[in-house]
């Protein structure tokens, strides 16, 4: 993948009943179908992000836990639509906030899958730390597709792009 730093960046906008909405389009080379397996089945999906164990079907609520985070905690989450390999969305109970809605759409532009992840926040929520968060993971996922390398942990990911967030 050859996006720059900034186009690589979350893209917050404000919805008309005063919500926040944060866009990230990401692409690469590959296929689609490898793309929507490397968010969806349970080896890929662990590389980059944490790992799913439930059933996998709309509606299906299961467990899903975020593994490079500090304090691993499994949550809730329920699989709101599922059309592959083009359209996955999610959602799920997180500690301290409000329940997260995640839209992952996949497309094919130019010779390329593109990825558009969206999440919807309240009003008053500070986005920029679920924006840098996101960040890290999608480069994660980047690297799991090839691309290069995600910083090995927080700190370093912080000190490479926490300025281009205001951090």
């Amino acid at each position: 993948m050859t996006q720059d730093a900034g186009s690589r960046r979350g893209v917050v906008t404000r919805l008309d009943d005063g919500r926040q909405r944060l866009e990230f389009r990401r692409s690469w080379p590959d296929p689609i179908e490898d793309v929507w397996a490397a968010l969806t089945e349970p080896d890929r999906l662990a590389r980059w992000i944490g790992t799913y164990e439930g059933e996998r079907a709309v509606g299906a609520l299961g467990t899903f836990t975020m593994t490079l985070e500090d304090e691993p905690v499994g949550e809730p989450m329920r699989i709101v639509a599922c059309d592959p390999p083009r359209r996955l969305v999610v959602e799920w109970e997180q500690q301290d906030t409000d329940a997260w809605r995640v839209d992952l759409d996949l497309s094919t532009e130019g010779g390329r899958t593109v990825l558009r992840f969206v999440q919807v926040f309240g009003a008053d929520a500070d986005v920029t730390d679920f924006a840098m968060g996101w960040h890290w993971y999608l480069d994660k996922l980047d690297e799991t597709l090839g691309g290069p390398a995600a910083p090995e942990g927080w700190d370093a990911f912080l000190a490479a792009e926490g300025p281009g967030y205001g951090r």
